[in-house]
């Protein structure tokens, strides 16, 4: 059986938007055997735009019932039914988002009408709802509404389900490439029904339990089965038959994700994983101002007591990336250690350095230059928490920045507060600093929002 379903929201995120209008009918592959429609007050305003192309206005929701009055009724016509919409990532996301902030883990198998119809029906112009129906002759009546839409994917789906071939699986593990075709013979295909759609890391394990694969993911189980539909390689072939269980850690927190697998890698050192695993950095990039007044960089161990910049596996991986800077940012190689001499450096004699080296080029306009260097890779604050999504509706996530070095991440109740830095210490999952975390934070929090940034 088959509930299928059709929503209208007030955006196109589940995690800033809300749903306004939702529609199921039970489908048992002849007749539908049960509906239920309505529209859902998202207790917030709906956008002009939304409203131009669905015709829902704020007043049509306003004495609708809330998710949560209609939630139990969800819920029971869907129990033991497939999921089944066009485009099913982006209502199941919805309805899923909806159900999280109710504290309910509603998890169903999923069937993408749009993924059907490019197996089953090839060669269409166009695999939207609108465009493909009226190819096929399925007439869609108030289309942007979540009755029209639904009855017009009941239509589709009745159709698919006639035209397949009859030993054509309509599972989705095995709709993209057969997708169970090349597992290894122990591994447990319950598992892949068990797999989370939260934000965390997974593992891959071979036989003897090792891990041979660190990953990250919004939606571990979407990415999981990504990989094991990927046969565009011989190395990703190797890799599916040697995964024999799949394990995960849910973070909750995409950047928490991130911070993890990096870790990982480098603490496991997985067979498949190669961009991250990098050594214990034995060699780093340290400042300092010489006699003159410049501001001087320079590779350097990291066996003594002074903080580096960044740090390196290797002297020759440091160098390679000092040079780099040296050109970007036209800075002196002899002031960086980079070109040994009594006089000028070579830049200076190719037009490549303004002469700082020979005391040509004043140090205050130099050092501005250089302090760009330091800069990128500095933390945004020296003492901050990352404050962001938790595991569950009840906890938030909290990395801890302190003396402009991190510390590592943990969990806290919402309700506890930010005030007691010693509690939060105490919850702390301790993790290696390097070059990798500096960069993977700085540049999440350039791109994405998080819930909020503490300084202290």
């Amino acid at each position: 059986m088959y509930s299928i379903i059709d929503i209208e929201t007030t955006g196109g995120s589940p995690k800033a938007d809300k749903i306004t209008e939702i529609a199921i009918y039970n489908f048992d592959g002849e007749k539908i055997t049960d509906e239920f429609v309505s529209l859902v007050n998202p207790e917030r305003d709906i956008p002009y735009y939304i409203t131009k192309m669905t015709g829902i206005t704020n007043e049509m929701v306003a004495d609708a019932p809330k998710f949560f009055e209609i939630a139990k009724k969800i819920i029971e016509l869907t129990e033991n039914k497939i999921f089944v919409a066009h485009n099913v990532g982006f209502d199941y996301g919805f309805v899923r988002k909806e159900f999280a902030d109710l504290g309910y883990d509603f998890k169903k198998e999923q069937l993408c009408t749009v993924r059907l119809s490019r197996k089953i029906i090839p060669g269409k112009k166009s695999y939207s709802l609108g465009n493909l129906c009226s190819e096929i002759g399925i007439s869609i009546k108030d289309r942007h509404r979540a009755a029209g839409d639904a009855l017009a994917t009941v239509k589709l789906f009745g159709i698919l389900l006639k035209t397949r071939s009859s030993n054509m699986p309509l599972s989705i593990y095995n709709l993209d490439g057969e997708l169970l075709k090349g597992l290894n013979k122990s591994f447990n295909t319950s598992l892949l029904t068990d797999l989370p759609e939260d934000a965390g890391v997974y593992y891959f394990h071979n036989e003897q339990n090792d891990v041979i694969y660190v990953g990250k993911s919004k939606n571990i189980r979407k990415r999981v089965l990504q990989h094991l539909s990927n046969t565009n390689s011989k190395r990703a072939m190797e890799m599916k038959n040697s995964i024999a269980d799949i394990s995960f850690e849910i973070t909750g927190s995409e950047l928490i994700a991130l911070l993890l697998e990096s870790n990982d890698i480098k603490q496991i050192k997985p067979k498949y994983n190669k961009a991250q695993r990098r050594s214990i950095c034995t060699y780093g990039l340290f400042s300092f101002y010489d006699e003159n007044g410049y501001l001087r960089l320079k590779i350097d161990k990291t066996d003594n007591a002074e903080n580096p910049l960044t740090c390196f596996k290797s002297k020759s991986e440091g160098i390679e990336y000092l040079n780099q800077r040296v050109f970007s940012y036209r800075l002196c190689q002899k002031l960086c250690g980079l070109y040994e001499s009594d006089n000028a450096c070579f830049h200076y004699q190719v037009k490549q350095c303004n002469g700082a080296c020979i005391g040509l080029e004043a140090a205050k306009d130099y050092n501005l230059r250089a302090e760009k260097v330091c800069k990128e890779l500095e933390y945004h604050r020296n003492n901050m928490l990352i404050i962001d999504n938790g595991r569950n509706r009840n906890e938030q996530s909290v990395i801890l920045i302190e003396n402009g070095h991190y510390e590592g991440f943990g969990y806290l109740d919402k309700f506890d507060g930010y005030s007691n830095i010693e509690q939060i210490r105490d919850c702390i999952k301790k993790l290696a600093d390097n070059r990798d975390i500096k960069q993977i934070i700085n540049s999440y929090l350039r791109r994405n929002k998080v819930e909020k940034i503490i300084e202290f």
